[in-house]
């Protein structure tokens, strides 16, 4: 997410069309400010400059959008090809089986990734400041009265202060027919009730539910029978994954790989964007950040009272003074800014709680990615912030947050520290050339958070340059690929992207400060390794998707 994307930077951008409308849910840093990007030099770059879009000038006083246009058009297809021969693509990990059987745990007594305990007994002002929260989970909640009775979220947090504390619930219904649809559950705050009451979905007998859950702050610990009821995940033991939760996820995985194989499902192609390659998906290195496939796309309602109602057109009408939250999420970003600027279109179903009655979903996401992302495939890594055991990289959690989203499990096949190095050197290598060569239509189209960047375009920039510093890519031998310059509010009115292909120094290269990594650290365990990627808090890319 630069996922408003989650720490320095997170969240992961999460976002819409020709601009968007919808105000974003971000969460503010913790770690990394938006000032700390790395410079980088050489002779294969290219520069952005917003100062025409009506954003305050760069303080370098680069070109126009309008200069920085035949900057764009000179990277051809041709000329990146050329320039991505030079270091061939590192492994992608992503060849794996998936999970069969659901892994993970719901924490009981929760920790975060560095091993600190979290507490569940917070006062408004602790929550405030932690930026951590719970979830109760209804009754049954993957039956169709489960999901229309709200999720409540405690612990101090309100809905009412959804950029920092809020979440947002989304489930994905496939049929034995292969028909899916989607229904936004409603979360409220615990004490209060919903400003409307929500209606049921449609269940057919024998569909398998899945159930993804989003989050604006830090880490979110689900609570109550119905985690368990509803076979939901959120840490590895004791060891919360942060931001990402889902119920039932491996049933439903299942049963849609089955359906896929024998023509059942029928998932869409990801067709031709404008640029003329593949439109991207959720595993492009072209879309991803430092911790991809995390949050979803539901949004809701919120009165002046904090009452909050399902985002329906219905609702829209009905609940006077009503303004819309919205879950920072890189299926939001894709779904709603890139996919529309590149002339692309996401896989999306039936949604009776969305206002245009149809929508995508984080589930529809992953089974474009899975079946239509070719090359070099992008799956969590484990230097991910979420996917850490007492400060240290894990094998283990890595895969139970893979096992969320359908992806291929590392299964102690791999060692952590080369995963993440590969991970590192290519969302070096590809997304500078992908981003650049979109650059001049991302240029003029509406950015995702305005205070991350004053256009698409240069919030892509400073999201890829907040990810590869909260990854921990430096430790790898590998350069920062692009130069943000930001204004005086510290927003990215233009980029410099250095296309030089580089390769990462694995673990054990002369040199390479990288730590070593615990491949099976246990629930809650420290390893007592400090490694460079130990952080105290979530780095959430301010962009929030």
């Amino acid at each position: 997410m630069l996922s408003g994307h989650r720490s320095a930077s997170r969240r992961r951008s999460r976002s819409r069309a020709a601009r968007l409308a919808v105000p974003l849910a971000i969460p503010m840093a913790m770690g990394l400010t938006l000032g700390i990007i790395l410079a980088v030099s050489g002779n294969n770059a290219t520069k952005i400059d917003q100062s025409a879009l009506g954003a305050s000038a760069s303080p370098s006083g680069g070109a126009s959008a309008a200069a920085a246009a035949p900057a764009a058009a000179a990277a051809t297809p041709a000329a990146t090809a050329a320039a991505a021969a030079a270091v061939p693509p590192a492994a992608s990990n992503a060849n794996g089986p998936t999970a069969f059987r659901q892994l993970g745990d719901v924490a009981a007594a929760p920790v975060d990734g560095a091993g600190n305990a979290i507490n569940l007994n917070q006062t408004a002002a602790e929550a405030a400041a932690s930026m951590n929260c719970t979830l109760t989970v209804p009754a049954n909640p993957l039956s169709a009265q489960g999901l229309a009775t709200p999720w409540q979220l405690g612990d101090g947090c309100s809905m009412a202060n959804a950029a920092t504390e809020g979440a947002f619930v989304e489930a994905t219904i496939l049929s034995r027919n292969g028909s899916v649809t989607v229904y936004d559950p409603l979360v409220i705050t615990a004490g209060t009730t919903a400003a409307a009451t929500p209606a049921a979905p449609t269940i057919a007998r024998g569909s398998q539910v899945i159930i993804d859950i989003g989050f604006n702050g830090t880490n979110l610990a689900l609570t109550g029978r119905g985690a368990r009821q509803g076979g939901c995940v959120d840490a590895l033991g004791q060891s919360l994954i942060g931001q990402v939760s889902a119920c039932n996820a491996v049933g439903f995985y299942n049963l849609a790989n089955r359906e896929i194989a024998n023509g059942t499902l029928k998932v869409p192609a990801l067709g031709t964007s404008l640029d003329g390659q593949p439109c991207l998906s959720t595993r492009d290195f072209g879309t991803v950040d430092q911790d991809q496939s995390d949050n979803v796309i539901t949004s809701y309602l919120i009165n002046g009272n904090g009452q909050t109602a399902q985002n329906t057109a219905a609702n829209a009408a009905a609940v006077a003074g009503a303004t819309t939250l919205v879950n920072g999420s890189d299926d939001k970003l894709l779904a709603a800014f890139l996919d529309p600027a590149n002339g692309c279109t996401a896989f999306t179903a039936t949604n009776t709680t969305d206002p245009a009655g149809t929508s995508g979903s984080q589930a529809l996401n992953e089974l474009s990615a899975r079946v239509n992302q070719q090359g070099t495939i992008a799956v969590v890594p484990p230097n991910d912030e979420m996917t850490l055991v007492g400060g240290a990289m894990s094998i283990a959690k890595t895969d139970v947050y893979r096992s969320l989203v359908d992806q291929p499990l590392l299964a102690g096949r791999a060692s952590a520290t080369t995963v993440a190095a590969n991970y590192c050197q290519n969302l070096t290598n590809i997304q500078p050339a992908r981003n650049q060569l979109d650059m001049t239509r991302e240029l003029n189209f509406g950015t995702p958070v305005a205070a991350v960047g004053n256009s698409l375009a240069t919030f892509m920039a400073n999201r890829l340059a907040m990810s590869f510093a909260n990854l921990g890519c430096a430790n790898f031998g590998l350069t920062n690929p692009v130069t943000v310059t930001l204004d005086g509010n510290g927003v990215a009115t233009a980029a410099t992207y250095n296309l030089t292909q580089q390769a990462a120094a694995v673990a054990g290269a002369a040199g390479n400060p990288a730590a070593s990594a615990s491949a099976s650290a246990g629930p809650g365990a420290n390893t007592g390794n400090q490694n460079p990627f130990s952080r105290r808090h979530h780095r959430q890319n301010q962009d929030g998707m």
